[in-house]
């Protein structure tokens, strides 16, 4: 459901963009791939009654290998409309010395386990510039993510999953500072903290012009986020190694 949502976003983006063609639009692609390290991710399901265990400190937590699309128009130089496609998905392996209760699941202590985290976001993206300088850009505006998330657990012949897809509204913002042309700095991200649970997702990175309408750059990514309730107790936090390309034309 989630892959044919995306493809109706891509479809709906191009005609957008079609449109706003005429109005001095500039179009943007930025893709990106990353090493993802687990520095955290704690769970609890169903998050009242449980067994909380940590899937990068009871279990051993893989590096994992993703990638992140981004795409999207600036409409008459100031603002920006945009899609997010960025997959993420965490094997964990080992064994716990207590019994686990995942999801009306009871796996026995010591058994061997493997857990696989999985969180897809899909986003909409709108923006507006706020500051307009040679040296410095400043943006700020709203994200739509939608999140298609699951959890795994399987091990002894038993296998639980907890699935979860669901809508949240981000802060989204951007800022450009070319401190020394061809280089600049890049702080980028969605977040909000309220009281169902927090969400961070912020690049952190350094780019190189190579020509006008090219830029490589390499950075740091951190995900963070978690929810508290009756449902599902889980908080996570990733580490991501950064590199890629951004095009416009």
């Amino acid at each position: 459901m989630i892959r044919y949502f995306s493809i109706v976003l891509i479809i709906l983006l191009a005609v957008l963009s079609i449109g706003a063609a005429a109005a001095y639009a500039e179009y943007v692609i930025n893709v990106q791939g990353a090493a993802v390290f687990t520095e955290k991710n704690d769970i609890r399901i169903p998050g009242n009654s449980g067994t909380k265990f940590s899937l990068s400190d009871d279990l051993s937590a893989d590096t994992a290998y993703t990638g992140r699309l981004e795409a999207g128009y600036i409409h008459k130089e100031r603002d920006y409309f945009g899609i997010v496609i960025a997959p993420l998905s965490v094997d964990s392996h080992g064994s716990v010395d207590r019994d686990i209760s995942f999801a009306g699941t009871t796996f026995p202590a010591n058994t061997d386990l493997d857990a696989t985290f999985r969180f897809d976001s899909y986003r909409i993206t709108w923006r507006r510039k706020l500051v307009s300088r040679d040296d410095l850009n400043v943006w700020l505006g709203i994200s739509g993510n939608i999140r298609d998330a699951a959890i795994t657990v399987e091990g002894g012949g038993q296998q639980a999953t907890k699935a979860n897809t669901g809508f949240v509204p981000l802060i989204n913002f951007l800022i450009d500072w070319r401190f020394s042309r061809p280089w600049s700095f890049r702080i980028a991200g969605d977040a909000l903290v309220g009281p169902q649970g927090r969400a961070e997702d912020v690049l952190f990175t350094m780019l190189y012009d190579v020509n006008a309408a090219t830029k490589v750059f390499a950075g740091y990514r951190i995900l963070e986020g978690g929810a508290n309730n009756d449902e599902v107790y889980t908080f996570s936090l990733f580490s991501y190694a950064v590199a890629g390309m951004e095009v416009s034309f």
